[in-house]
């Protein structure tokens, strides 16, 4: 009995290592069997079991009566079952059937390890079909619908219902089963009545499989960007375009079969056909911010945040410096945050706060912003602070969240310093004595001199008359203007644009000369962007390539420059998304361009400001 069960257990196991040995199979399938000429369809080998890594030789069929569109595109997977790898190797092809009727793609050989194994035959029906076709070319049969099929944008936001200033994540990616080439921009997506912010991606495209409604797609993230609704309401993103390159393979028909041997699909000839790919067109449907339950302290902010607030010592003397810190953290617009302010008692100065932020944008937009107030207590006592609140719209649980600090407490004595003398919260300067008024009268060792007939006073009292009067009207012109700055912001910032805008040229035009690429063509970006926010006076919240042509064409900038500004906002973008697609005389030529632009806008501003006066 013992022999036999020894027998028995010996021949299931060269059953069960004879199925692992024997178990490859070599087989040719495709998506349909019935097609419609023209119609563009896919065939596949695969090829099942053993280690796939081996796999070699592979050799498809001549393919006649078909013309190949693309392939062969190589797929694998590899999966291990007790211990012992098997891998699925997929060779397949997207081909076209130019004739109608009955036809036959030959067996594909493949060979692993010394043995060559041979795929089935498949038989397909050709038949007429009722649509009609458009061609790119006369010796080129494939329509733009199949193209749209086979090669697209999508556009996809993680969220279609939101609350105004809700981060909105919107994602670009490109699919294709097709061939194709270096893809360039063709037209922005526009953000109107949202804030962005890009978010990072890979610099380089990298294409991965995916199944997208069922069918396997090569995909690849081509940009993602934050959005926040600055408005309630139905806001739309127009679509982003891309003109794509696509590969497509050639077969001529010929009876030479020397012909027919060149005409081979290795040797087969390849043909560009450019296609626009269209994303679709989002529409965020945003509801307004509710008005029951909002605090008074409630300047805006959305998202999800901590606050804090420190002082850094509470046992002072007068004039001894003291920092308030205050810190928001968490998820959410960082940049559109605005610090609550500090409100101080009776005898204290307060200086303007020092400001820092951190942004991270991989994903969820989040970070910190912070303000540091320095004060300066001028009286003695014990002073108390109110509690410093913080309050924001929670989109999550719908409800508005109040964050305060506890109150402050100062105990303050009478510093040594002499700095400066006090009277119930009021400073003055202190006052030194800089020589005696009044002076003994000499009564002795003294010269009289005669006094000349000629006029007592001089020429130069006169002038000296006139001079503080001069010095006075200048002053009071100089801190009028000082004052009409410093009260309007956006003249402020128009006549500092150029400025601005010639610093973040001149950081660009040393970071060519170092060849960090991704450094220009940020910093060029930044610049123009920064000038056209400026001068323009857009706000951040509503800047646009779309509002920045209605701007300028509202300046009466003239239309060649206002196409040309268009044209680099686009290029730095698409610099910015792939920089090493720029070559390096591209690179010089939009830095020239923008100083040019920039120029040009300066002068056509200014004529527009001499005019209004």
């Amino acid at each position: 009995m013992s022999v036999n069960r020894n027998i028995l257990l010996i021949f299931m196991l060269l059953v069960w290592s004879s199925s692992g040995l024997f178990g490859q199979k070599f087989e040719l399938t495709a998506d349909k069997t019935t097609v419609n000429q023209n119609q563009r369809f896919q065939v596949y080998f695969t090829f099942e079991g053993g280690d796939g890594s081996n796999l070699k030789g592979f050799r498809p069929p001549n393919f006649n009566n078909f013309k190949i569109v693309s392939g062969p595109n190589q797929s694998s997977s590899i999966s291990m079952i007790n211990g012992k790898v098997s891998s699925t190797i997929t060779y397949s092809y997207i081909v076209v059937a130019p004739n109608t009727g009955k036809f036959t793609i030959d067996k594909a050989t493949v060979q692993l390890q010394g043995k060559e194994y041979q795929s089935n035959t498949l038989s397909l029906s050709v038949v007429k079909s009722s649509g009609k076709t458009s061609t790119h070319s006369s010796s080129q049969s494939i329509s733009d619908e199949e193209l749209k099929k086979n090669v697209f944008i999508r556009a996809i936001a993680d969220k279609r219902n939101v609350m105004q200033g809700e981060q909105v994540t919107v994602t670009y990616k490109l699919y294709t089963k097709l061939n194709i080439s270096s893809p360039q921009i063709s037209k922005l997506p526009r953000y109107k009545g949202f804030w962005t912010e890009e978010l990072e991606t890979s610099n380089n495209i990298r294409f991965d499989v995916e199944m997208y409604k069922g069918v396997r797609y090569r995909s690849a993230v081509l940009k993602k960007v934050a959005l926040f609704p600055t408005k309630s309401g139905k806001l739309t993103v127009t679509p982003f375009e891309l003109e794509i390159p696509v590969l497509i393979k050639r077969r001529q028909r010929s009876n030479d079969p020397f012909d027919t041997f060149f005409n081979d699909s290795f040797f087969g000839r390849t043909e560009t056909v450019q296609f626009k790919a269209t994303s679709n067109t989002v529409v965020v449907n945003a509801s307004p911010l509710p008005e029951k339950g909002k605090p008074e302290s409630f300047a805006g902010a959305v998202g999800q945040y901590n606050f804090k607030a420190e002082l850094d010592k509470d046992n002072v003397e007068t004039n001894e410096a003291v920092t308030i810190k205050l810190t928001v953290s968490g998820k959410g617009n960082i940049e559109l945050i605005d610090m609550p302010d500090v409100e101080l008692p009776p005898g204290f100065e307060k200086y303007d706060p020092k400001t820092s932020k951190k942004v991270n944008n991989k994903g969820t937009i989040s970070g910190f912003k912070g303000s540091e107030y320095l004060i300066v207590p001028r009286v003695a006592g014990i002073k108390e602070i109110k509690p410093i609140k913080f309050s924001f719209f929670n989109p999550k649980s719908k409800k508005y969240v109040e964050l305060s600090s506890s109150k402050f407490v100062l105990n303050i004595k009478q510093g040594s310093k002499t700095i400066a003398s006090t009277t119930d919260g009021f400073t003055k300067e202190d006052i030194q004595l800089l020589s005696e008024d009044i002076r003994f009268i000499k009564t002795s060792e003294f010269n009289l001199e005669k006094i000349s007939t000629g006029s007592l006073i001089k020429n130069w009292f006169w002038y000296s008359l006139g001079l503080p009067l001069i010095l006075m009207l200048t002053f009071i012109g100089i801190k009028k203007r000082q004052d009409k700055l410093s009260g309007n912001v956006e003249l402020m910032k128009f006549r500092k644009a150029e400025k601005n805008a010639n610093n973040r040229l001149k950081s660009a035009k040393k970071a060519i000369e170092a060849n960090d690429l991704l450094t220009y063509f940020n910093e060029i970006s930044q610049g123009l962007y920064g000038y056209l926010e400026d001068k323009l006076a857009l706000p951040k919240s509503e800047f646009s390539i779309e509002n920045v042509v209605i701007s300028l064409k509202k300046n009466n900038v003239g239309d060649s420059t206002t196409k040309e500004v268009e044209s680099i906002l686009n290029q730095c973008e698409f610099a910015r998304f792939a920089p090493k697609s720029q070559s390096m005389e591209q690179a010089e030529n939009l830095y020239d361009r923008s100083v040019k632009a920039i120029i040009e806008i300066e002068n056509s501003v200014k004529t527009k400001k001499k005019k209004n006066k």
